[in-house]
């Protein structure tokens, strides 16, 4: 049983360094429901998730810095607002029930699922459409919009990825990797913030997050490398089919509980 266990954490290692290193996306939607079926307390589950984020970002991050994809400034600045959004969730998530949570988490991943496939089949068009400010209030705005995000962070694990990318369409000029690399920092940071809440409280296993952690480091890597490659569309469709298995698992356990 436990060379199972441990079997299974290493492939979600390399999913998270998949994920993470391809799209900016969380490693949550993988770790969270995984660890939740692998009898973690969900609670845990979400702080062991954010610490194999900071893990796993570092590579990613450095990859696409080293590829010169990545908007430190802008990444710095939605890390901030994330960061102090962060502390707070953190300390409301530990008096909160867990089933809430669950729900909250399956909405969030649900409505990334219908964003993620969307968006495959709507490459060539606009979207969303950018904000037309200045540099100054592009900043602000992004500071502000990060704050909620890191909310989500701290209560259900999620380091902002997605989330992170669509402030960065609505604010910013930048190419799909651009867009990816400055939102790993950002995810970077916000993870850090919530992790450490997490720490404080007490939810976080610290085996499967190293385990996890180090797998992602050198798969992240690899996916990272790939991500310059592959065209987009394919990214999206693939983000969008995790999102779904997820909701199902996710809703198969919350009928049960």
């Amino acid at each position: 049983m436990d060379l199972i266990f441990y079997i299974i954490l290493i492939i979600i290692g390399i999913a998270v360094g998949a994920l993470t290193g391809i799209t900016g996306s969380s490693g949550v939607i993988v770790v969270v429901p995984a660890l939740s079926f692998m009898g973690i307390n969900f609670k845990t589950s979400i702080g062991t998730s954010l610490l194999v984020d900071v893990i796993t970002t570092t590579i990613v991050i450095y990859v696409y810095f080293k590829k010169k994809t990545i908007n430190v400034a802008a990444g710095i600045i939605l890390g901030i607002g994330a960061v102090i959004g962060a502390q707070i969730g953190s300390n409301i998530a530990h008096i909160l029930p867990v089933i809430p949570l669950e729900i909250i988490f399956t909405a969030m991943a649900a409505y990334m699922a219908y964003y993620s496939i969307r968006k495959s089949y709507n490459m060539n068009k606009k979207g969303i459409k950018k904000w037309n400010l200045n540099k100054f209030f592009s900043f602000l705005f992004g500071f502000i919009l990060s704050i909620p995000i890191g909310i989500l962070t701290g209560v259900i694990g999620s380091s902002g990825g997605i989330m992170f990318i669509l402030i960065i369409i609505l604010l910013f000029s930048m190419r799909a990797q651009d867009m990816v690399g400055t939102a790993t920092l950002a995810m970077f940071l916000s993870a850090l913030s919530g992790s450490l809440g997490y720490v404080r409280i007490g939810h976080i296993n610290y085996v499967a997050s190293i385990i996890i952690g180090v797998i992602a480091l050198i798969s992240g890597y690899y996916f990272s490398i790939y991500a310059h490659k592959i065209d987009q569309k394919y990214i999206y469709r693939f983000l969008g089919v995790v999102f779904i298995i997820v909701v199902v698992s996710e809703l198969i356990k919350i009928l049960i509980l």
